[in-house]
């Protein structure tokens, strides 16, 4: 099974702002509980979406610098880059089925 990437403040520009497909960046701490129930959704994602979407995770207590930069102040949350740039945020807890509408509609350019 693969999964998620691990993100921390020096990787972050290699592995998320220079990549050549989406990504999807999981903020999260060991803390926090919806993070725990969101945690099988991106591991589950890692799987689905290989080869089109890249998931990563960024643990916010170990990289406090790249959180900052992106003003997250509540967690979980979920950020999709496209392109080097935030295409859409996602604060809080979300079903699968929710979540994955946000990550399809980055996939499919809209007609």
């Amino acid at each position: 099974m693969t999964h998620p990437v691990t993100i921390t403040d020096s990787n972050f520009k290699s592995e998320v702002l220079e990549s050549e497909i989406p990504v999807l960046v999981d903020f999260w701490a060991s803390w926090c509980s919806p993070c725990k129930l969101i945690a099988p959704i991106i591991e589950e994602f890692t799987s689905e979406y290989e080869g089109r979407v890249k998931v990563g995770k960024v643990d916010v207590d170990a990289n406090p610098a790249t959180p900052g930069m992106f003003g997250i102040m509540s967690i979980p949350t979920l950020m999709i880059f496209q392109g080097g740039k935030a295409a859409d945020r996602i604060v809080g807890y979300q079903p699968k089925p929710a979540l994955r509408a946000r990550i399809d509609a980055i996939l499919t350019p809209a007609r």
